[in-house]
This record gives C-alpha cells, structure tokens and sequence, in this order.
C-alpha cells in the first residue's frame, strides 16, 4: 500500500508519468498529481475513486478508504449475479421462445445446455472484458480475468464436481468444448505475442464462435436423430441410456405446494395491491423456512433487487399471464427508458439538454409517461396485451445496461486498488475480477452437481468460458477499433505474468484433454482434488511473478 510519506517528493508532474506514480510523492503532492496527471482520468464510471482515495481521504485513513472500496467492490459483485440471473438471463430465455428458435444461444440448444444459466453467469465476464478493452490501461485486466476465469473454471470448479459426485463425462461434448476452447485460447495466445488485434483478427473471434454454435447445433440435431432411431428400433421393455441432458436426479419432488397456498375463495387483487406485490422482492414463506445465512444475504440483495424490479420488466413464457403485471409494467415504460439514457455513457447523454431547454431525461419521462398511460387504459389486470412480449427486449437492454454501469464501476475500483497497492491490472484480473465473475458458475455448477445432474454442470464448465474468452475478446477489441483511427488494438502485455496466465490455462487444458480420455471419462474424487491442487500452484506462481521473486534473467 502507498506509504504516508514517499520517497521521491519532488516528481515532475508530466503527462509522461503514469498514475502508479502517485504512491512516490509526498503526502500533499498526490492530489494535483491525480488531477492533472491524463494517465490517471478515468473515460467511464459515475464516480472517480483515485480522486476519491488520495484528495478526500486523510493519508491515516487510507486503509479505510481501501476497506470501504473492497466491500463496494463485493456489492458490485452482488449486483451483477442478481441482474444476470434474474433478469438478464430470464429475458434472454424469453426472447428465444417467444420468437423463435434462430434466436437461442448453443447452451440452451445443445444437450448438455443448462438452458440459459451459462450464458446469464457469463455476462458480468463479457461486460467487464468490454469495458477494460475499452480503455489501453486496463487492457491487461480483460486477460487476466478471462485467461483467470479460464483457469478457476476448469480446475477449481470443475474439480469440485467431481469431489462432491464422481461420474462419467459425456465424451463427445466434452472433447469438442475443450478442442474449440484449446483453438480459442491459441488465437488470443498468438495475439498477445503479435502485440495486436486487427480487424480481421477480431472478427476470427466471432467467427469461431459463431462456427462453434453452428457446431453444437449439428451435433443436438444429429444426437437427437440417432435417439429417435435408437427408439423406433429398440425393444419393448429395453431400458434406454439416459442422455446429457436426461441425467435422473438424487431426490425428486413434483408436487407443487403452492397450491396449498391459494385462497378457498377467489379472490381478484386491486390495482395498488398488484403493484405492491409485484416490487416486493420477499417471498415471507421462503423467508421462514430459510437458514440464517440465506436471511443475511438476501438483506444485502433486497435493495438491488427493488431496483431492479422498478427499472427492467421480465416475461416469463412458463406463467399463463408471461408474468403481466399491469401497474408494474406500465410503470417500465417511463422507469426502463430513464435508465437507459442514464447509463450510456455513464450519464453523459442524459444530462444533454435539446434546444438549451429541457434536458434529455426530461423528454424521455415526458414521453415514457405518455405511453405508460395509453398502456394503462387499454389494457386489463387479468389478461396481457398481444404486444406483451416486446417487454422482453425492454427488459433484455434494461438489464444487460444495468450489468455494464457495475462492469464499469468494477473496473474502476480495481484499477485504484491497483495503484494503492502496486499490483499489475493482469494479476487484479486473474483474482478478484475472475473470481467475483466465477462465483455464480461455481455456485451454480455445485448445486447441480449435488442434485445430481454433475454432467451437466461439467459440460456447462467449458461451455460458458468459450462464450466468455470469443465474445469477449472478439466484440471488445471490434468496439475499440470502430472508435479508433487505427484499424488494430495495441496490446501490451504485463510482463511475465501475463506469459505465466496463458501457459498455465494452456497446460491445465492439455492436462484435461489427455487424463480424461485415459480414465475412460470416469472422473473420480482424486482427479478433483488433482485439479484443485494445480491451481494452488498456478496461484502460487502467478503471485511470485507478480512480487519479482520469480523473473526472467536480463542478457
């Protein structure tokens, strides 16, 4: 952490300096350094936390400045699980079923697809990767928290799957996830060493996996071919081998107890009450049946999730009214749009004002409280309107604009603990970014290991981080290149760390590809915590290269 007191006080202040500089100033020195030091303005983001941290905190009272940051850092964390999973995703799934099946992404298509929990988990991992391309000086973060996310996937989640329920991988889909993310991994390895991303290079990124959903599309269609066939064949009576997506869980409970809730009488809810209900982010039954633990978490959530229950509307095809909440989703039309314009650009475009008259905010409230009263007066509580599924794309912007601004926050937070600390954006990549983004694939991959559907959760492992590592380099550096004059992306790798990410995803995805097969795809409980002890190391030696302890010999 920066000292109270630096070692070099009279540091020119030159535009050639980098912020990282700050930490050798003398006290009094580090605020006009930040301020008027280019390396150290941030283009995105509500707030400046450098700013923050060295003018408006005492120098005694850096560590808790630091402090504060880190549990912001969490909640921003927080944030983005709840909006991927509950309303993200949900819209997404919404969408491909309301139009059509062109629109459904390889997980939810393929077999082994848990539906669209992948793709929901690895949004804050494309968000966070577009915003840090963004920006030349937290380039090093995209790698490091794909190439660690990559990493921590395969090994650490991947092996407690097989610790908490041995089984017997899906041999198909797991030799071609692994081979296109082998070739995926190559690409942005090739990249890192050519030092840049052209126009073409970047378009390969899409290319790819546009070619590995064509893939895994194929090979469903094809699987489901051979099992009707299988079916016409087999004899009466033969037992049938249950596919990746047909796994039969540990316990099952069909009966729905809800059903115990309803009322004797019916019972037709008013306006108000509706609305009332439909913000209300506590289900009081669930509430009491719940752990201590779950309580606690979901007093941190509740406020998130009433925000994002005013600002982003989800249609949910399974529900007989899509999830229609007359009042609710009236107000969307003047809650979705306001944040819409009060994201982009974190707020910039917003505060426009037309003419020099009336701001855009403004116009777009006037506007969204027309059409949110057309909307109220012809239709009804009880029946949803034909157009009820446009809902869904509101909300898919909404939402996937809520995941950007914490995206950009995150990214913020973590280049300023960067400079506190001194630590390379590479190595704040490969740890807290990748593990804040992975922790709902691990929660979410245990949970359907322990219900037993381990297969599953194992294929999703490699799946997701495919979405991941193309989309997110690919569209990344294809947003950097249309805003700038060159037609390429400088990359400037952090050294030796950098090299160290990509041997190590590398040799932990060689490892795979060859024990795998040679357990005959029996993964037991030793190649778990095998996996597990090869990310101890790696994480060992990613840090020693960060300190120096570990380093190249200069000729």
């Amino acid at each position: 952490m920066c000292a109270l007191r630096g070692s070099t006080p009279d540091v020119p202040l030159s535009p050639s300096l980098q912020c990282r500089d700050v930490c050798g100033l003398n006290v009094s020195d580090r605020c006009p350094f930040i301020r008027t030091t280019p390396d150290c303005h941030s283009e995105g983001g509500y707030l400046n936390y450098l700013e923050g941290v060295f003018c408006y905190f005492p120098p005694d009272l850096l560590p808790l400045a630091v402090t504060l940051y880190a549990f912001w850092l969490l909640y921003l964390f927080l944030i983005l699980g709840v909006t991927a999973a509950k309303f993200f995703c949900p819209n997404l799934s919404a969408i491909s079923t309301v139009r059509g099946p062109l629109l459904c992404v390889p997980l939810t298509c393929s077999p082994h697809g848990v539906t669209f929990l992948a793709f929901g988990n690895g949004a804050p991992d494309i968000f966070s990767a577009l915003v840090a391309f963004s920006d030349p000086r937290t380039a090093g973060l995209a790698f490091g928290a794909l190439f660690g996310a990559g990493v921590l996937v395969t090994t650490v989640v991947a092996g407690g799957i097989a610790i908490l329920r041995p089984f017997t991988a899906a041999s198909r889909p797991f030799l071609r996830d692994i081979i296109f993310y082998m070739v995926a991994v190559f690409l942005t390895f090739t990249a890192l060493y050519l030092g840049r991303v052209t126009l073409a290079w970047a378009l390969g990124y899409l290319g790819l996996y546009v070619f590995y959903v064509i893939t895994v599309v194929l090979c469903t269609w094809i699987y489901r071919w051979q099992r009707r066939r299988s079916l016409v064949y087999s004899m009466p009576g033969t037992p049938e081998m249950l596919s990746d997506s047909e796994e039969e869980p540990v316990s099952s409970n069909s009966y729905d107890y809800s059903e115990e809730y309803r009322p004797l009488l019916f019972y037709q809810e008013t306006t108000a009450q509706i609305l009332a209900h439909a913000l209300n982010p506590l289900d009081y039954r669930k509430w009491r049946s719940k752990s201590v633990s779950w309580r606690a978490l979901k007093v941190f959530k509740m406020p998130v999730e009433f925000l994002l229950l005013l600002t982003v509307p989800v249609v949910d095809p399974d529900k007989e009214d899509g999830n229609w909440k007359r009042p609710l989703n009236c107000l969307h039309l003047v809650t979705s749009p306001l944040v819409l314009v009060l994201t982009l650009q974190s707020g910039a475009y917003g505060v426009y004002e037309i003419g020099g008259l009336l701001p855009v905010w403004a116009v777009v409230v006037i506007a969204g409280t027309a059409m949110a009263a057309v909307t109220f007066f012809a239709t009804s509580n009880s029946e949803p309107p034909r157009l009820h599924w446009l809902f869904a794309f509101l909300g898919f912007l909404t939402s996937a604009l809520w995941i950007n601004a914490a995206a950009t926050e995150v990214v913020n937070i973590l280049r300023t603990l960067g400079v506190v600390f001194r630590l390379s954006n590479t190595v704040l990549g490969l740890t807290l970014l990748a593990w804040g983004n992975s922790i709902g694939d691990a929660f979410s991959d245990f949970t359907l290991a322990r219900q037993g559907y381990p297969r599953m959760a194992f294929s999703a492992c490699f799946g997701g981080i495919i979405l991941n590592l193309l989309v997110g380099v690919g569209l990344g550096c294809l947003l950097q290149i249309s805003r700038s004059p060159m037609a390429e992306v400088k990359l400037e790798p952090d050294g030796l760390l950098v090299w160290v990410l990509a041997g190590a995803l590398g040799l932990s995805l060689v490892c795979s590809l060859v024990s795998v097969p040679l357990q005959c795809f029996q993964l037991s409980r030793v190649y778990g915590f095998c996996l597990l002890l090869f990310y101890g190391s790696f994480l060992m030696v990613a840090l020693l290269t960060e300190f120096g302890v570990i380093r190249l010999k200069s000729v």
